[in-house]
């Protein structure tokens, strides 16, 4: 979506110059990158207890009595 170290961002595959930016989309660019940065955290949150949750049911599998 941005790269806003180079003075410039790219929404909705349109460029602007970050300067051109009114303060109001500089506010909602800022916090959109907050919820970007949270939703990978999660993603990342979701994969260590899916593996977790394998890992749980692999250990029930071999826990539970034999035929």
């Amino acid at each position: 979506m941005s790269d806003q170290a180079s003075g410039k961002v790219t929404i909705d595959g349109r460029e602007f110059a970050v300067s051109d930016l009114s303060q109001d989309a500089l506010n909602q660019l800022s916090s959109m990158t907050v919820v970007d940065r949270k939703i990978g955290e999660m993603q990342q949150e979701i994969a260590i207890l899916q593996t977790a949750r394998n890992a749980y049911a692999q250990a029930l599998a071999a826990a539970l009595p034999k035929d």
